[in-house]
């Protein structure tokens, strides 16, 4: 890919971006704890845990993350002109954030005690070795998969570190000998971690009008004239009903300021020609589109957005939006993926029974 293709695409250019400041914050954030660690542990009582790894780092010799558990193995890889991404869920961004602190995690672990070497006890400290074992594998490797450096990882405990730092029970993979050192960092193990979660930020005072279109129930629309006005109003409640309560429509209305999901995969492998649309307009000109879906392992969305004409701030915004959102599904938490698909009844005032 050449350098002008990656500037014409903000995704990607993004991710570069994302990537090269998190090189820096690494080297950064390593100096920080080192200074720190310096400053509050005892001299002489203390090792590095990998004592070669920080200057590897410091060259930028990390390219992946590969993690293994019994619930099975992921990676973490860095692409050039994409960034971080995770190749088991078809190459979404990874959390950069994430991606340094687990780096520099590993670089400046330092050594509080050594524990059991017996085989039979490392279970009890969740050491025994993945894919039969409790423990979580985590090795960081160069550009040619060759490791650099590798632990299992198991359980925490509270150390009363004055600078916030935990306990975590570790051994080399190699090695029977278990150690409890001191992490500015507790290590993630679990997929869903490591996903990059912003797509978009959309706060509620912005937000003037929603139109939902639940599945298999009436279309209606939650609005307000001004920012100023406190809560939504529906309008289109039927004749002779009301709402529960002057607030029910709020949160439904202002759902997309509280975006979140916890998985994505490719929009292609779902159908969403029955899905659930829900239409949020704000007062800036910006239009965001998310379509939701119900199937057996749960709640799914895709996200859409466009601008007014004439509104420049907004288009920016909706590129943004697009650059992150184009191509992928969303799971989201059930009880956000129940919100994008609220039927009107439910926002209204039961209907009373006839009396005979």
């Amino acid at each position: 890919m050449n350098l002008n293709t990656l500037l014409q695409d903000p995704r990607r250019r993004n991710l570069a971006i994302l990537a090269a400041v998190a090189a820096v914050l690494v080297l950064l954030a390593i100096l920080a704890v080192r200074v720190e660690q310096r400053e509050v542990a005892p001299r002489d009582t203390t090792q590095s845990f990998f004592p070669n790894l920080e200057e590897r780092v410091r060259k930028g010799e990390v390219a992946r993350i590969h993690v293994q558990t019994r619930k099975g193995a992921f990676d973490i890889a860095f692409k050039p002109y994409r960034g971080w991404v995770i190749p088991q869920r078809n190459d979404y961004p990874a959390s950069v954030d994430l991606v340094r602190q687990t780096i520099v995690g590993f670089a400046v672990l330092t050594t509080i005690e050594p524990k059991t070497a017996r085989p039979d006890w490392l279970g009890y400290v969740n050491l025994d070795a993945p894919p039969k074992g409790h423990g979580a594998l985590m090795t960081l490797m160069d550009e040619h998969g060759n490791a650099i450096a590798s632990m299992i990882v198991g359980k925490s405990v509270d150390i009363g570190d004055p600078d916030g730092s935990v306990g975590i029970f570790v051994r080399k993979p190699d090695s029977d000998q278990s150690w409890l050192v001191k992490s500015p960092v507790e290590f993630k193990s679990d997929p869903s971690d490591w996903i990059e979660k912003s797509v978009m930020t959309v706060d509620r005072a912005r937000i003037a009008e929603t139109d939902v279109d639940p599945v298999g129930a009436a279309s209606y629309e939650a609005r307000r004239e001004s920012a100023r006005d406190p809560d939504f109003a529906v309008t289109d409640v039927p004749a002779g009903r009301e709402l529960a309560d002057p607030t029910a429509a709020d949160g439904i209305a202002a759902a997309i300021s509280n975006f979140a999901f916890v998985d994505a995969r490719p929009a292609k492998d779902f159908d969403f020609g029955d899905a659930a649309r829900f239409i949020t307009k704000t007062f800036d000109g910006l239009t965001v589109t998310v379509e939701t879906l119900k199937r057996d392992d749960g709640y799914w969305a895709t996200v859409s957005a466009e601008a007014a004409a004439g509104r420049p701030d907004a288009a920016r915004e909706a590129r943004e939006i697009n650059a992150h959102a184009n191509g992928w599904a969303y799971k989201l938490p059930d009880a956000e993926g129940q919100l994008f698909m609220t039927p009107l009844d439910s926002l209204l005032k039961p209907i009373a029974a006839k009396t005979p």
